[in-house]
Order: C-alpha cells, then sequence, then structure tokens
C-alpha cells in the first residue's frame, strides 16, 4: 500500500488576487501597507490622530468619503462624494499631503486634479471599488475593436461615471468623451447625444439605464449590455447598430443589493414611508422609489424634510446610519432599505489604525501610499474631465 504524498499545489495568480496578496496592476486593487499599522484596540489610537495632524498643521487636508466610517469622518477637514472631494483638494493649493479617506478611483482623480507640489496619500491601498473594477482598459479597449468591427464605433460617444480608474476616464478622454457623476449624468448624456449617435457608458449600467430611460424618455429597448466575458461583448453587430445606450456590465456591489422586494416590504414595515434611493439602484428598484439622487441629493432632502416623516434609503448604510443619528431630534424617522446590512467593504478599509499609520509617518517624514497617476494617462484623463466641468 503506497502512502499518498502531499500535492504541491500553489495558488494562481487569480487566488492571489482575491485573497488581497498579489496586485493586478490593470485594475483598482490594491496591496498591503508597508509598515507596521497600531493595534486595532489601542485606546489611544485617537489621541495619536490627533497629535498627528496637529504635527502637520497646514501641510496636510484629509478628505473623508460620505462612506467612511464616523472614526475616520472624525479627523475629516471636509466631507462629500467622491468628485466634490477632488475639487476641494485642488481648491487647496497649499496643502502639500492631500489624505484621501476613500477608495482608489477617488485618491486617483484627486491626483489629476491637483497641482504637481501636491501628493495624495491613500491610507490603505487596498481600498479599491469593485465596480471600477469590472472594466479595465483591456477589456474596454476590445470593446472599442468591437463597436469598430461593427461599424458603430465614428457614431458613439464614451460617458464614464466618476467611478472608474483613470486608465478608463483617459480612454473617455481620448476618444471625446465625458465623465459624469450621479448628479450631472443627465446632462452628461445630453452633451453626448449632441455629438454622436450612441453612447459607452461606463462601468456601470444601472446609472446609465436609469438615466437614459427616467430622466431622458427611452425605452429599456433602446439599452443594450456589453459583457466584457463574452464575445463581442455577447451582442451582435446588428443589437449594436440598433442601440442608443450600450451599457458596461458593472455595478456597484452596494446598490446592486437592493430589490424591489426590499421596497415592498419597508412599505409593509412602515406605512407612510417615503423610499429614496441612489440611481445605482437596479432599474426596478428606482422605478418603486419615491425618490431617486445622488448622495448630495439624498442628504439635502432629508435636510429639507419635515418633522415626523418617515424614510427608507437605498445607499451605504455608514452613511444612512449617520443620518439617521443627526436627524433623530428632529423626529425624523430614518431606516436602511435592506434588511440585510450592507457597508461597502473596500471603503471600510479605511480605518482609524490606517489613518493613525498614515498621519504619523507623514509627520515624520516619510511619504507613504501615495498615489501618482502618468502624465499620459493624466493628460487624456484630464481631458474628460474638464469636458464634465464645461457642461452646462
Amino acid at each position: 500500500m503506497t502512502t499518498a504524498q502531499p500535492l504541491d499545489v500553489q495558488p494562481t495568480p487569480l487566488a492571489l488576487l482575491l485573497l488581497g496578496r498579489e496586485a493586478d496592476p490593470r485594475s483598482e486593487r490594491g496591496v498591503e501597507c508597508p509598515g507596521d499599522l497600531p493595534a486595532p484596540s489601542d485606546p489611544d489610537l485617537v489621541a495619536r490622530a490627533r497629535a498627528a495632524k496637529a504635527r502637520l498643521g497646514e501641510k496636510v487636508f484629509v478628505l473623508g468619503h460620505h462612506y467612511q466610517r464616523d472614526e475616520v469622518i472624525e479627523f475629516a477637514d471636509v466631507t462629500g462624494d467622491s468628485f466634490k472631494l477632488a475639487r476641494d483638494a485642488a481648491a487647496r493649493p497649499d496643502a502639500e499631503y492631500i489624505v484621501f479617506c476613500g477608495v482608489h478611483f477617488m485618491a486617483e482623480s484627486a491626483d489629476i486634479l491637483t497641482g504637481d507640489g501636491q501628493q495624495v496619500i491613500l491610507p490603505d491601498l487596498a481600498a479599491g471599488c469593485s465596480m471600477a473594477d469590472m472594466a479595465t482598459a483591456e477589456q474596454v479597449a476590445e470593446c472599442w475593436d468591437v463597436l469598430t468591427e461593427a461599424g458603430v464605433a465614428e457614431q458613439v460617444v464614451p460617458v464614464s461615471y466618476m467611478n472608474s480608474s483613470a486608465d478608463i476616464k483617459a480612454f473617455t478622454g481620448r476618444h471625446g468623451g465625458t465623465i459624469c457623476t450621479s448628479s450631472n449624468a443627465e446632462r452628461a448624456l445630453d452633451w453626448a447625444f449632441e455629438q454622436g449617435e450612441k453612447v459607452l457608458f461606463l462601468p456601470d449600467q444601472h446609472l446609465g439605464r436609469n438615466t437614459a430611460v427616467r430622466d431622458l424618455g427611452m425605452s429599456l429597448d433602446d439599452c443594450v449590455v456589453y459583457n466584457p466575458h463574452k464575445p463581442g461583448g455577447g451582442l451582435t453587430a446588428e443589437e449594436l447598430r440598433a442601440a442608443k445606450m450600450i451599457l458596461w456590465r458593472g455595478h456597484c456591489s452596494v446598490h446592486g443589493r437592493f430589490s424591489l422586494d426590499s421596497v415592498n416590504d419597508v412599505r409593509a414595515r412602515i406605512p407612510g414611508v417615503n423610499v429614496l434611493v441612489h440611481p445605482e439602484c437596479k432599474h426596478e428598484v428606482v422605478a418603486a422609489a419615491d425618490q431617486v439622487g445622488s448622495t448630495e441629493y439624498i442628504i439635502k432632502a432629508l435636510e429639507a424634510a419635515p418633522a415626523g416623516s418617515k424614510w427608507a434609503i437605498g445607499t451605504e448604510l455608514n452613511l444612512v446610519r449617520r443620518l439617521a443619528n443627526r436627524f433623530a431630534p428632529e423626529g425624523k424617522e430614518i431606516v436602511f432599505l435592506d434588511k440585510t446590512v450592507c457597508f461597502c467593504s473596500t471603503m471600510n478599509r479605511i480605518d482609524l489604525p490606517h489613518l493613525v499609520w498614515a498621519l504619523e509617518s507623514l509627520a515624520d517624514g516619510k511619504v507613504v501610499n501615495r498615489i501618482q497617476v502618468d502624465k499620459e494617462t493624466e493628460h487624456f484623463a484630464k481631458l474628460a474631465l474638464e469636458r464634465m466641468l464645461a457642461l452646462p
């Protein structure tokens, strides 16, 4: 009888990538941070963050995205959505260090919009974005080849959501397109259809579909979904020629969780509730909601809401909890749309130990986790961003 020998199995690069032990340079996924992080249980973390920030003084400017943990937001000089924060960073040219508490694509945008003398820091390089990861430069280049072979590329204007990598923004700039946010997607699409007959919308299919159908009055039949994992995107040349909106098969892992059942359930549980959702949600969820809008829209809607009103919010849980606590003294009842707890897992990688480590390193004169976009990519990405800024 022979003795079984242990298998010498080596993890594949994909397995390592999914485990967070490797990095794909063509995607948003990050790597481990160098250096020693403070322990999460360190009772002095808050004091250490304050001390490091005080040592840096005006040299540092800390940006906190709305979806960040409360423990991180406490140290943010400004809060906002991704584009607002990138513009806030550009408006502070005297700040030597921009510490971006968000995810990778946001820090890239800040680097593109800030001056050469400024350095953008991401406290944890593994804070990526699953949506942005769904469109790589190679995949989008292949898609353009498919559009060219179908004879429609010259009619297509790319519109890329802010939630995309610098490479995708640069592709958009090279091909005469623009960037959009969830606040100005309708204006961006209006502009794009003045330039061409079709739009390639990257990388969030739901924002593209909702804007086209809900705001521009198109039909669902005007939209097709390009799947980068299928030959030819899973579409025929005839389908591409007939479509007005070519939607990339991408989505937000948080907003994609909300369902029509979520809406029906909360209406049954809370009579008179107002359902307010982000346009990254699925079309059937948006169609069933009372109001739809960007993160900034959601905040303003709740600020203006009457006392005693009831709201179910379909967006990231950190923000919903913060808003519920903020408006509770005014008698506003605010709940999470889904029964399932759902944080943005990559956004939550930025925690207080990572922030303390980054601030203390900078205070000691050591630049860590700098996000730097190469000059060529920056040039074309900035073209696309400038087209967005010029929108009426």
